[in-house]
């Protein structure tokens, strides 16, 4: 793989209502579609990938696909889904079914797009994208861990007599931290040994603080005070006893995977993961420890039972990464490659050599 070039374009991200967020979209489609179609006609890219939120985006690449290039849409997220919960409406909502047209128009513009998983896939479909043209990768290079011999391993000392419960990511409401912590002071006298370590950063950050304190959890459950190098993060991952993926469940949640499943599975970590639709898509008991979204004593059952059978722990690791063989980056880049090569098929042999870059066929427009 070759160089990446990242262009940053000046475009506040604020929180804020219905107005901000579609003047804020409004603003980074212009500038970059400025800046693809500037650089397709320096460049003459043969692909241009665009990846959601929000799916709008993809006519940022007009004036490429106008001169001939191939467009791909990456479906990260489905929009109607995401507006619908961010606001708490209903699907039938007018903003919501305007968030459905827009989606519907972006994938007919797009030559092909890609999203992440299948129940995701079958969302878009049933609002009528053709099937043929939406094909799934998912976002499973934690998963690579596995293989890699630089990934630490189970880093437990024998003197080490603690229970350690991690999760790492994004401190959002959405991705249930509340939960964690409240399962966490109900099993506190049960389970001496229980220690919970929340690492990352976000807007519910403060949130989490303040319940840890109510809960009188100050001295069992450690909140990093921010981002941590990645060679921390994995150290910290491979001390750990257990992973947590903890998120609430919704209408939006239910199609995506969380993507540090893949880390706890790369790394050979036994979880306790709240049910969705997605996660039971893929995986089932034999190798989750699943428990009911946003529902504390519910958790710290599953966390109970993971407590006291060691060899069910090891018996869930080693299930969820057998089921993962085909889940693997290495499955899922050729699946993205053959989705490539149909897109642009012999149009690089014919591309004028002096113009083209048969090397770096996608640009990144990047907004903060």
């Amino acid at each position: 793989m070759g160089p990446v070039t990242v262009f940053r374009l000046p475009i506040p991200h604020r929180r804020g209502g219905w107005l901000s967020y579609l003047m804020e979209y409004a603003a980074f489609l212009l500038a970059a579609g400025v800046v693809v179609s500037w650089r397709h006609l320096r460049r003459h890219y043969a692909m241009v990938q665009i990846n959601t939120l929000p799916d709008v985006l993809v006519f940022a690449a007009f004036v490429p696909r106008l001169l001939g290039a191939r467009v791909l849409l990456d479906l990260v997220e489905s929009m109607p889904e995401f507006v619908a919960t961010k606001f708490r409406v209903g699907l039938r909502h007018p903003a919501v079914r305007f968030t459905s047209w827009v989606e519907h128009a972006s994938i007919r513009f797009a030559d092909s797009a890609v999203t992440c998983t299948e129940p995701m896939r079958e969302a878009f479909i049933s609002r009528g994208a053709p099937a043929e043209k939406v094909a799934v990768v998912m976002n499973s290079y934690g998963l690579a861990y596995a293989d890699d011999p630089s990934t630490p391993k189970v880093m437990k000392k024998p003197q080490d007599r603690s229970f350690t419960l991690i999760c790492h990511g994004t401190i959002e409401e959405r991705y249930g931290l509340d939960t964690l912590l409240r399962a966490a002071a109900l099993l506190r006298d049960e389970i001496p040994a229980l220690r919970v370590q929340i690492i990352g950063d976000g807007t519910f950050r403060p949130a989490i603080l303040a319940l840890r304190t109510e809960l009188g959890l100050e001295e069992r459950a450690s909140i990093s005070p921010g981002w941590l190098p990645m060679p921390a993060l994995l150290r910290a991952i491979a001390a750990a006893d257990v992973g947590v993926v903890a998120i609430k469940r919704d209408i939006c949640r239910d199609l995506v995977l969380c993507t540090k499943m893949f880390d706890f599975i790369g790394m050979h970590k036994p979880m306790v993961v709240s049910r969705t639709r997605s996660v039971e898509a893929y995986y089932d008991t034999s190798c989750l420890e699943m428990f009911t979204a946003d529902d504390p004593r519910d958790m710290a059952g599953a966390i109970r039972r993971l407590y006291a059978d060691a060899d069910h722990r090891r018996s869930l690791a080693n299930e969820a990464l057998r089921r993962s063989q085909s889940y693997r980056w290495q499955e899922q880049r050729e699946r993205y490659q053959s989705v490539i090569a149909a897109l642009v098929g012999q149009r690089l042999d014919r591309l004028d050599g002096a113009r083209a870059d048969p090397d770096l066929l996608v640009d990144a427009a990047v907004g903060e």
